[in-house]
């Protein structure tokens, strides 16, 4: 089964990103980017981006809304 994985720009230079985990859980971590490319910095974003709070984060991504928010 393929991981869901979203990003969305809030500016130019701040991503944020929410994957889908092995156990049917998600969470959603913030970053700063350079913001040349968005296809290509979410990964950084995604693996050394600050966890967001689930609440913050239900709010960014309703379409995970059927996952348990990893804690």
């Amino acid at each position: 089964m393929k991981r869901r994985i979203q990003y969305k720009a809030l500016d130019s230079k701040v991503l944020v990103v929410a994957k889908e985990g092995h156990a049917g859980d998600w969470a959603a971590y913030i970053g700063a980017v350079p913001g040349y490319s968005h296809d290509a910095e979410w990964r950084e974003v995604a693996s050394d981006g600050s966890k967001l709070p689930e609440s913050v984060a239900r709010i960014l991504f309703p379409a995970f809304e059927d996952l348990v928010y990893r804690s």
